[in-house]
């Protein structure tokens, strides 16, 4: 097996794309002709985003959306040639800080924000 593609349940999804163009710099692939449904390129593995209303009909009576008072869970992680530019750019696109750069022990620099519907959103890349 191998991982295709993760999707994120978002409130709006043609804002969500217009916020991961903005921030992290990716490129949208698509766009379901309904609009509630959108993947982004990222490389090896799909991004894709899709709206509360659309997961509510596809997982049905086991879908229970987020509110503002609980947290998501869920994460990505983009790899950043420059961490501090990257987290930079995506504070002044609307992300919320979370963690500033910083090099952990184990040889990585990281940092992390949040995204427009609370997904914790981590930039990496490793020390040589």
């Amino acid at each position: 097996m191998r991982l295709t593609y993760t999707i994120l349940y978002v409130e709006n999804v043609h804002r969500s794309v217009e916020f991961y163009q903005k921030a992290f710099g990716l490129k949208h692939k698509f766009t379901h002709e309904g609009g509630d449904y959108a993947e982004m390129d990222t490389g090896a593995v799909t991004l894709a985003f899709c709206g509360h209303t659309l997961a509510a009909q596809i997982v049905q009576r086991s879908y229970q959306r987020a509110t503002q008072s609980t947290q998501i869970g869920s994460q990505i992680s983009l790899y950043a040639d420059n961490v501090h530019s990257a987290y930079e750019e995506a504070i002044k696109a609307g992300a919320k800080p979370v963690a500033e750069p910083e090099v952990k022990p184990w040889g990585w620099e990281n940092a992390m924000v949040l995204d427009i519907d609370g997904h914790f959103v981590e930039f990496a890349r490793e020390i040589k």
